[in-house]
């Protein structure tokens, strides 16, 4: 039996249990660092596999390793599993989390005979925005003797090399002065009509950004009464351009129209926060070659170029930008982030619809394919001499 056909028998072992803990983290969504639940079940369904599992890494409880095989090449396969607020897990991190785990068990059944060593690395709080799990993991030493990192997305169409930019998410908290709004309203100094005018500088800073970038938001907190002069107020921001470099040009503009709604109302104002942005994803591009090849054998269909043609800048943009903590990683080590088509979806990522359409049976194959389809790609990875020199070389 070669290596593969073993690969996806040790697979069908687990299948049914999968399905059924993507569902489970699917109907119990956690917010981002208090995912108990999804921690506590990945991490028994890896020790039942036979993995070491190492609970709460890095100084996160809600953050794991498990690890099988002693080969010389160390893959890293990513689980994300916090959800959104309000709407789940409308970004199907249900699907990501089982989808790793499901790669990395059936991975394992091979890895001493391929030369792998095999890490299903749990990483919590990716919606956090500011500071995600990732990020945590790089700075704590999580990610050490890793050679290259691999995880795959859920979205509404398959794509091996999607186009991934840099964020950073912010708070700005202006403080004014209360007064009865009718009776001594030149007593009070407005925080609500800061943000109005913040809002308006925003809108035309628009004109004169990148078509790459993005800025939006929503009122935390908008005032408690409308007959109250509101005297806190309190907005959370994103910022996003193509690469850090660029942010940091656009986020000192982005910080100025807040400075002026400030200006324009006598209030004061503090931004906090926005000080662990995401990266831009660096595509390794032979990497996501060998996985769209797997992908491809299962039946997948890409929408995307060939990563060959987005190496040289061919192709175009099949799908909107989206931003994570990946980006982080994949500036430390070869690293990639394909998205794998939920293709029924009557909705996009971070709509309830997109939320109800991660616990059907097209998810339900994603997790299927996507699993087989990375540990077919470690298998492959680790029976090609030289791009294993070229990643323990980079580690």
């Amino acid at each position: 039996m070669d290596a593969k056909t073993a690969a996806r028998e040790q697979f069908k072992e687990s299948e049914r249990h999968l399905i059924d803990l993507s569902h489970r983290i699917h109907a119990h969504p956690e917010l981002g660092f208090e995912e108990e639940r999804a921690a506590a079940w990945l991490c028994e369904t890896m020790a039942d596999a036979g993995f070491s599992v190492e609970r709460g890494v890095c100084g996160m409880p809600t953050a794991f390793a498990a690890r099988a095989g002693s080969g010389p090449l160390h893959l890293a396969i990513c689980a994300e599993y916090d959800c959104l607020p309000g709407i789940g897990h409308a970004c199907g991190h249900n699907i990501i989390a089982t989808m790793g785990a499901g790669a990395a068990i059936a991975a394992a059944r091979v890895a001493d005979d391929v030369g792998l060593t095999i890490t299903l690395l749990g990483t919590p709080a990716e919606e956090v925005c500011n500071g995600g799990g990732k990020i945590l993991l790089l700075e704590r030493g999580g990610f050490q003797d890793v050679h290259a990192a691999m995880m795959a997305h859920p979205a509404p169409i398959d794509m091996s090399t999607p186009q991934i930019i840099a964020a950073a998410m912010f708070e700005v908290h202006y403080t004014g002065k209360e007064a009865h709004a009718s009776a001594f309203p030149e007593l009070g100094i407005n925080a609500a009509d800061a943000i109005t005018v913040a809002q308006t500088a925003i809108g035309l800073l628009r004109q004169h950004i990148r078509d790459t970038d993005r800025i939006h938001g929503i009122v935390i907190n908008g005032g408690d009464a409308p007959n109250i002069i509101p005297a806190h107020t309190a907005v959370r921001y994103f910022a996003r351009s193509k690469s850090l470099d660029r942010l940091g040009d656009l986020l000192p503009r982005v910080h100025r129209c807040f400075e002026a709604g400030a200006i324009a109302t006598g209030c004061k104002y503090e931004i906090t926060s926005g000080d662990k942005p995401y990266a831009e994803m660096r595509h390794d591009y032979e990497l996501a070659a060998i996985y769209r090849r797997n992908a491809e054998a299962l039946g997948r269909v890409f929408a995307d170029p060939e990563p060959e043609v987005v190496a040289k800048g061919g192709g175009g943009r099949a799908m909107g930008a989206g931003s994570t903590d990946m980006g982080n990683v994949s500036l430390q080590l070869p690293s990639i982030h394909p998205l794998i088509g939920i293709n029924s979806a009557p909705a996009v990522n971070h709509q309830p619809e997109f939320t109800a359409a991660c616990a059907t049976p097209d998810a339900d194959r994603a997790v299927v394919d996507g699993a087989l389809a990375m540990a077919w790609s470690a298998i492959d990875i680790a029976l090609d001499a030289a791009l294993c020199k070229r990643l323990i070389g980079n580690g």
